[in-house]
């Protein structure tokens, strides 16, 4: 490698190692002033590579100081550079064979959506959406609608292992950030299980395959190990507690500044409401969807608390919610994910968490949601 190195880390971004010279060069009669030089100090991202990327770095012998590394074992201790795959691998994902391509959203969300064999049947909800609201008022907090959203639901969907193993975490979490979440360890358990069911579905399998296939993952429990951090890692979305998740967030909701974030999900909002603390307002969105899962934009009351605009899959399993969140939060964090099912158009936003990182630098999930507007 061409990248100089330095005596201490830090000391190559701020000097680029013009400052280190050998005892012979320091008792050497000074040279003339070469032009050249100073064009070097002048641009020094021409000296040396960023201490976080793998451009000049490839193959570059171990280093325990480097904060990042560019050689083939990088892989096996997931410590490389975020553009190692950029640079050094023909295999990585960033190769033109290995991106996935906008075609290859509306395939595998057309082959999840078939694979939903757990979803709900027509018969098994019984849906009252009544008002239907203008986008342009969705803040006025109103309730224009005086019978709850659900009439009817079949509960013997909640007994199939997903559902189960699902509704078993809705009630690890304080809804209000800025609060520690403490959690047991039968509770990461219940996330292991979780994701032991899931991973069963055909649903689950088939995304592994297509993430596999584009080089995201060597192995399933590469897979799953990372599921578990991305979505139930905790962060600080208060005054630096550990008090958010990305599936707290997404799948049972949050109360932030007075404001319900986040609450994506049909499951919890039918258990609240069944218990009095959902009191459904108005909708302001229905998919096109004549079976399940189909997709409402609702405003509601949680225990007082307003959620201006909750975009929710209906009558889908949660391995599909889940699937498809994940899918969109690796193919196109932080943009629109543009799927099909059915043969009907749909997007999907995910964000990241920009403040705090795991594994080598790995993002959590922040949100994500149906794009309901």
């Amino acid at each position: 490698s061409c990248r100089p190195h330095c005596s201490a880390p830090g000391t190559l971004a701020k000097t680029g190692c013009l400052g280190t010279t050998s005892s012979q060069e320091q008792h050497s009669p000074r040279k003339p002033f070469d032009a050249h030089l100073l064009l070097l100090f002048l641009y020094p991202q021409d000296l040396y590579t960023a201490p976080d990327s793998c451009k000049g770095r490839c193959e570059e012998p171990y280093n325990e100081e480097d904060e990042c590394h560019c050689n083939a074992e990088c892989e096996r201790y997931q410590n490389c550079c975020e553009d190692y795959y950029t640079y050094c691998s023909s295999e990585g994902f960033s190769s033109s064979r290995d991106a996935i391509t906008d075609g290859d959203l509306l395939h595998i969300s057309e082959q999840l959506y078939e694979a939903d064999h757990n979803k709900a049947k027509p018969t098994d909800i019984i849906i009252n959406p009544q008002h239907r609201l203008s986008p342009d008022h969705t803040g006025d907090q109103e309730d224009h609608s005086p019978e709850p959203l659900y009439k009817y639901v079949n509960e013997k969907l909640f007994s199939k292992p997903t559902y189960a193993s699902f509704i078993k975490l809705l009630d690890n979490y304080q809804r209000a950030t800025g609060r520690e979440e403490d959690i047991t360890a039968e509770e990461l358990k219940e996330q292991d299980n979780f994701l032991k069911e899931v991973m069963k579905t055909e649903l689950m399998k088939k995304l592994f395959t297509f993430l596999h296939k584009k080089n995201r993952y060597s192995s399933e429990q590469e897979f799953v190990t990372d599921l578990k951090e991305m979505w139930f890692g905790l962060y600080s979305r208060g005054n630096g507690e550990q008090d958010s998740s990305g599936f707290e967030h997404v799948f049972s909701g949050e109360v932030k500044k007075g404001k319900v974030t986040g609450f994506h999900n049909w499951i919890r909002f039918y258990l609240l409401e069944k218990q009095g603390l959902i009191d459904y307002f108005s909708h302001s969105y229905d998919g096109p969807w004549n079976t399940y899962p189909d997709v409402l934009g609702i405003q509601f009351s949680w225990d007082g608390f307003y959620k201006e605009v909750g975009s929710a899959f209906i009558g889908c399993s949660p391995e599909f919610e889940f699937g498809l969140y994940t899918l969109c939060f690796i193919a196109r964090p932080g943009r629109a994910c543009h799927l099909s099912l059915g043969g009907h158009s749909l997007s999907i936003q995910t964000y990241t968490w920009t403040k705090s990182t795991y594994g080598n630098g790995r993002k959590y999930i922040a949100t994500a949601y149906v794009i309901s507007s």
